[in-house]
């Protein structure tokens, strides 16, 4: 099926100077959804408007504060972080349901936007209809600590590089931490350095395979810069949110019906967190692809949009 194009589309000013992109396809007066996606940083892509039936859905797409479409860019060294956090996107996303005129929809997230979904769902349940998360993460310190240094027992001449892009006074620590302090260094050529040692890393630990091909994304300079940016800048900050707060607070999601979808084989974010999550959460259904890493594959994809088929015809009263 080829991408449904968007019939309407726009920048939403939510304030701080940012202007958050926008669109919706699929059935004007069809179920609402909203899609989160992952990084932070990553922006909307088209394949996203194939998760929900454009017969049975009005799908809502936007691109996170500082990425994709959406201005200021985070690539670009002068624009501030500061107003960029968890909670600027979870009041954005509701900012974006009222300018829709929507009163309830689907949430859905993948990788980071799967924390982020959550997050919104347990702030705003009155608002959500059904959850559908893949490759779940919920953004804790164990997560990261697992994602920057732990991993790389699977991956170690990766995972040394990548130590080895970072001073080797500052090795021992954080390295999250010590490559936002190379990514705002005032030298370009640093900087420059810094994303692209960065997302080495993230090629690695989201693929299956000891030397994956790169993913061509990589190779833009303004994609580079921003991805790597607003990743460290979330991560270094643990997402702003009490460690284990989301899995805490799956309490407030009882009776709201999830789908978490999450690859056997993902070494970038572990089965033990959406296993954990669906365990607390009363309503919620994990479903375990296989043969799938982290990422959508065409398993995982087909596992979401079963999923959405076996929402759309749920009322959103």
């Amino acid at each position: 099926m080829p991408d449904p194009a968007p019939y309407d589309r726009g920048h939403l000013d939510v304030g701080d100077d940012q202007l958050v992109y926008w669109e919706t396809c699929g059935r004007p007066d069809g179920k609402p959804a909203v899609l989160c996606h992952g990084g932070p940083g990553s922006g909307s892509q088209p394949a996203w408007r194939r998760f929900c039936n454009p017969a049975l859905y009005r799908t809502v797409l936007f691109d996170q504060r500082g990425c994709g479409r959406s201005r200021p860019h985070a690539a670009d060294p002068a624009t501030h972080l500061d107003s960029n956090t968890t909670a600027h996107l979870v009041a954005d996303m509701e900012r974006l349901r009222t300018h829709l005129g929507i009163e309830r929809w689907l949430v859905m997230g993948a990788s980071w936007g799967s924390t982020l979904a959550l997050a919104y769902a347990e702030q705003f349940p009155e608002r959500v209809t059904e959850v559908v998360l893949f490759a779940v993460t919920t953004t804790t310190r164990r997560e990261i600590e697992w994602i920057t240094r732990d991993v790389g027992r699977l991956f170690p001449a990766a995972w040394a590089r990548f130590r080895d892009g970072v001073p080797e006074a500052a090795r021992a620590g954080s390295l999250v931490d010590a490559y936002a302090d190379l990514l705002a260094d005032p030298d370009p050529m640093v900087r420059h350095q810094a994303a692209l040692d960065w997302c080495a890393w993230e090629d690695t630990h989201v693929h299956l395979q000891l030397d994956p091909p790169p993913n061509p994304r990589y190779a833009d300079p303004v994609f580079r810069m921003c991805f790597a940016r607003l990743v460290t800048h979330y991560w270094r900050h643990a997402a702003w949110l009490e460690e284990g707060a989301l899995l805490d607070g799956a309490g407030r999601l009882s009776g709201i019906p999830g789908v978490l979808v999450h690859g056997l084989l993902d070494v970038s974010s572990t089965l033990d967190i959406p296993w954990h999550l669906s365990r607390a959460w009363r309503g919620s259904e994990l479903m375990v692809v296989e043969e799938a890493g982290h990422g959508a594959t065409a398993k995982m994809a087909e596992a979401v949009v079963a999923a959405t088929d076996r929402f759309a015809e749920r009322p959103v009263r």
